[in-house]
């Protein structure tokens, strides 16, 4: 059984991933963008908040930067899990072709040994069915068959 510390330290560091995700996620988003868009308007609109704005930006910043960082960490390690997964099965893949390939290899020399022999073989001219016997004879040699 694990200890309780182990549990509460996994719990955390857990918890410390998921908020640091979705985080990364929030800040990524188009409708952050939008936000923060608003935001910078909002000056021009209340000028005498300008200095409030600034400080709330600053703190924003010190808060997003490193919940950014931490968040790419993790979904990179994600990613580098997912390459490492996919470079695996591309070597089973590749093992696999070759083997394929050198059967074909082995099944087109078995190929071109037999159209080698077959060409070799004097050629046949008399063709026997059971107790007949036809013979073949070139036309050239004035036999009217």
């Amino acid at each position: 059984m694990r200890k309780p510390e182990t549990i509460a330290k996994s719990f955390i560091a857990r918890f410390n991933v998921a908020v640091a995700v979705k985080m990364t996620m929030l800040f990524g988003s188009i409708w952050c963008v939008y936000a923060f868009f608003v935001f910078s308007l909002v000056p021009l609109i209340v000028p005498q908040w300008q200095n409030t704005l600034l400080y709330i930006s600053n703190c924003i910043q010190l808060v997003a930067l490193p919940a950014l960082m931490v968040g790419s960490a993790v979904l990179s390690q994600g990613a580098d899990k997912r390459a490492s997964e996919d470079h695996a099965a591309l070597l089973e893949i590749l093992s696999d072709v070759r083997e394929e390939l050198a059967d074909l290899k082995d099944k087109t020399a078995g190929i071109a040994r037999d159209t080698t022999e077959a060409l070799q073989r004097p050629a046949v001219t008399d063709v026997s069915i059971s107790d007949q016997t036809i013979v073949l004879g070139d036309k050239a040699d004035g036999d009217t068959n």
